[in-house]
């Protein structure tokens, strides 16, 4: 989960020259918010490595939860 995430999104069109697509939307995300994306990754491992053993809970991957985040903003808008 990405705090503010509207209006880091919102940032982050307004800084993309061209077609707008959803790679070219993550390249800018990390690029004008490593920190966000830093902390993003780091929560997810820190789940991973809390679990107990045996337990197993569908957490998708840091890049593909952005990305999926990515695509339903891009769509809604």
């Amino acid at each position: 989960m990405i705090i503010e995430q509207e209006q880091k999104f919102k940032e982050v069109l307004s800084k993309i020259e061209g077609k707008i697509s959803e790679q070219s939307f993550f390249n800018m995300f990390l690029e004008l918010y490593p920190d966000v994306w830093k902390k993003h990754k780091a929560n997810y491992f820190k789940f991973n490595r809390s679990k107990q053993f045996g337990q197993t809970i569908p957490l998708a991957n840091p890049e593909v939860s952005l990305r999926k985040e990515i695509r339903i903003w891009l769509r809604k808008r």
